[in-house]
């Protein structure tokens, strides 16, 4: 799914993305006809696609929010959205109770892209609003469209900006898993939760750069942005994810995760925002009294970069817990050492008393 307002490049970027002419583009005027004669409503639009390559198929649902955020007032406008992700996962859940579930339809959103305009401030309210309860239900992607509109130092800040805003709003985006077994492929993935929020260029365009050489990419007078440079923008590291190295694991995280929320959810009696929809009950008396809640808060999905901070405050605290341990022993060391030194210097001491003694006393016997 990509979502977001209008005029962020997505159908641009869903085309540049399988290099080819998946989604048909919709002129100012016919997108303005549209929404005005829909009374400005978020419209859900779907392409399927079989893709082949190298005798590799694979089945695309591509799904489109047309309208979204382009209101005066944008209240409730995710409301088709959620709705429709929450169908899906019902829709599934239904047909895995009936008896023959061989051909089951799935159009499960197994990755939302949320295109976030390249401001260069912060996230907006409405872009929060739709983030934290797309987060629940969907692997959360957030993007940064036509980030060349934005200087390096620019695009950092920003992006250093939405990271404390996810974080600070309790946003779940989705993260690759860190396999500590495999150093190369924990390197890829903490290359991704770094780059994230991905900035991406979109272009269908093929521009010369040198005789014969051909790159997609935007011609400017200033110079040639290339969708494929990572020095430009992220598209090959989100394209990585999606469709090489984490595809599998976004099914996986859908079904796993978000699907087995929702079920639990509707199993247990609870609605989509995980609250009880028959909270009050009658005693014997006919009082009224409160049902206890059985729904579980979903489990909050960290981000491993704040887990690696994390981490490294653990082994601080650890070695410097070690190191004061070292000095209490060697302090302890040297105090036994000293008391050990103390009482053979008592020793000494009553030695040579006693020693005085005897003559004293040998001395008065001598004057007797």
């Amino acid at each position: 799914m990509v979502c977001g307002e209008s005029g962020l490049g997505k159908t641009t970027f869903i085309n540049t993305l399988f290099q080819s002419s998946l989604k048909s583009y919709q002129s100012a005027s016919e997108r303005h006809n549209k929404f005005t004669s829909a009374h400005q409503n978020v419209d859900i639009d779907i392409v399927r696609a079989i893709l082949e390559e190298k005798n590799f198929k694979i089945r695309l649902n591509i799904i489109d929010t047309p309208g979204f955020g382009n209101n005066v007032n944008n209240h409730d406008s995710w409301t088709p959205i959620i709705d429709f992700i929450d169908d899906q996962h019902e829709s599934y859940m239904k047909q895995e109770q009936q008896p023959s579930r061989k051909d089951k339809k799935d159009l499960r959103v197994h990755a939302c892209l949320y295109f976030i305009r390249p401001t260069g401030h912060s996230l907006k309210p409405l872009d929060i609003e739709i983030m934290k309860r797309l987060s629940t239900r969907v692997n959360l992607i957030p993007v940064i469209a036509k980030s060349d509109t934005l200087s390096p130092s620019e695009l950092e800040t920003f992006k250093t900006r939405i990271r404390d805003v996810i974080e600070a709003q309790d946003i779940n985006i989705y993260t690759p898993p860190l396999e500590l077994d495999d150093p190369a492929s924990a390197e890829h993935s903490k290359q991704l939760i770094e780059a994230m929020p991905f900035a991406v260029i979109g272009s269908e365009e093929e521009v010369e750069v040198t005789p014969g050489q051909f790159v997609r990419g935007r011609k400017y007078p200033w110079g040639l942005v290339e969708v494929e440079n990572e020095q430009h923008c992220d598209f090959k590291k989100l394209r990585s994810l999606l469709l090489r190295t984490n595809m599998l694991d976004l099914i996986l995280s859908t079904n796993e995760f978000h699907f087995e929320t929702f079920r639990s959810i509707k199993m247990g009696g609870t609605d989509e925002d995980g609250e009880d929809n028959d909270k009050e009950l009658t005693n014997e008396n006919g009082e009224v009294i409160k049902k206890p809640s059985t729904s579980k808060k979903p489990r909050r999905l960290h981000n491993p970069k704040f887990k690696e901070e994390e981490d490294a405050l653990k082994k601080f605290f650890t070695e410097q817990v070690k190191a004061e341990e070292q000095r209490f022993r060697q302090w302890e060391t040297n105090i036994v050492n000293e008391r050990n030194r103390l009482n053979q210097d008592l020793e000494e001491m009553q030695t040579k008393l006693k020693t005085l003694e005897d003559q004293v006393k040998k001395l008065q016997l001598a004057k007797r």
